[in-house]
């Protein structure tokens, strides 16, 4: 049995976690395509992750909008809200605690998932050198239009709306997503916002869209529901800022002022190097008074490291999480991990998603 403050229970706002490691959202594109509602398959892939001490959903769009990729679910609708009311019903059945990350991916998008064919919306016209997942392929993003000044209130109020929502289908709260180059992190960095007026230019006018969102969901459900997503330096999605410390320096410090629940920091590159670009991640530690959520490339003896120094407060894993579904099971007993199945990561059925064999399940096979 491995001796791990990773394996300690953990406050976390007004819930108790039984451990420190968090489930990372994981888009899995197996919302059904009618609607956008999670697939009852999903009630049992989240209630085999339910020994996570935090899991936080898949990035669930909060508008038709807000959609990026084939097959991601929603909280917009009645129906959505029902379906994921089994999906948290299960996890709080089996003992867990659990979040939805809300999503609006602004440029990162297709005409072909956006409202009557238009164009995705961004900060400024400004197209993403990425791909999305469309048509049971990857293809381009289409070329964006700037959002107007007077649509912002109404992406505000998508978000707000999209925690109510959430709540009334049985999340303990929310990780509002503003990470990976999607909407929120667009307007944030210089990269992708040339506007003019008061959403760009100075760091206070870009960092303005992400802190409206953040006080909007907090003053809607409490800001010891409401967690957020932060990618200060990652290229993912073709994003990129002149000079990041500063930037998210002024965010968190604005985020604490608001009394978060927590940040969930990708450390480095998304799914790549964690030494990409200098960043220093204790400066946002130190400026945040709530739960520091650390997360890439995380294996157990990062975890203790980090966690034995005081640099974060839970450890989140994510393609880990994916192949093991009793993963910390695993870690606590230093059982070998499953191997992940990569061609069945995106859309499909049972295969790759709610297959992977636990520990217990393999011993009474022996």
């Amino acid at each position: 049995m491995t001796n791990s403050k990773l394996f300690e229970p953990y406050q976390l706002g007004s819930i108790t976690l039984s451990n420190r490691t968090a489930m990372a959202p994981l888009t899995r594109n197996r919302a059904i395509p009618e609607g956008l509602v999670p697939n009852p398959l999903a009630v049992e892939y989240y209630g085999q992750r339910a020994g996570a001490g935090l899991l936080i959903t898949e990035a669930s769009q909060i508008s038709q909008q807000g959609q990026g990729y084939q097959d991601t679910p929603g909280i917009y609708s009645k129906e959505q809200i029902a379906a994921w009311r089994k999906v948290t019903d299960e996890v709080h059945k089996r003992g867990g605690k659990i979040f939805i990350q809300l999503w609006h991916v602004g440029r990162i998008s297709h005409v072909d998932l956006q409202p009557n064919g238009g164009a995705p919306v961004a900060p400024s016209a400004i197209k993403a050198n990425t791909k999305t997942f469309v048509g049971g392929k990857f293809v381009d993003v289409s070329e964006p239009r700037a959002l107007e000044l007077n649509e912002i209130p109404g992406i505000v109020d998508a978000f707000r709306q999209g925690a109510a929502n959430a709540i009334a289908a049985g999340f303990d709260g929310v990780e509002i997503h503003a990470a990976n180059g999607y909407l929120l992190d667009q307007f944030a960095k210089d990269g992708a916002n040339k506007r003019t007026d008061a959403y760009g230019g100075s760091i206070e006018n870009r960092a303005k869209l992400m802190l409206e969102v953040a006080k909007a969901v907090a003053d809607e459900i409490g800001a010891g529901r409401t967690g957020i997503r932060l990618s200060p330096v990652t290229p993912a999605n073709g994003i990129s800022d002149s000079d990041p410390q500063p930037l998210f320096d002024y965010i968190v410090d604005q985020l604490n002022a608001l009394k978060l629940v927590y940040i969930h920091v990708i450390e480095g590159a998304t799914g790549g190097p964690r030494d990409n670009a200098p960043f220093d991640y204790a400066s946002l530690r130190k400026r945040f008074s709530g739960t520091y959520i650390g997360n890439n490339g995380y294996d157990l003896a990062l975890a203790n490291k980090v966690l034995d120094a005081g640099e974060a407060d839970l450890i989140a894993f994510g393609t880990p999480f994916i192949s093991n579904p009793d993963l910390v099971e695993r870690l606590k007993n230093g059982a070998p991990l499953n191997k992940p199945d990569k061609a069945t990561f995106y859309g499909g059925g049972a295969k790759g998603y709610t297959d992977y064999p636990t520990l217990e399940s393999l011993q009474a096979a022996q």
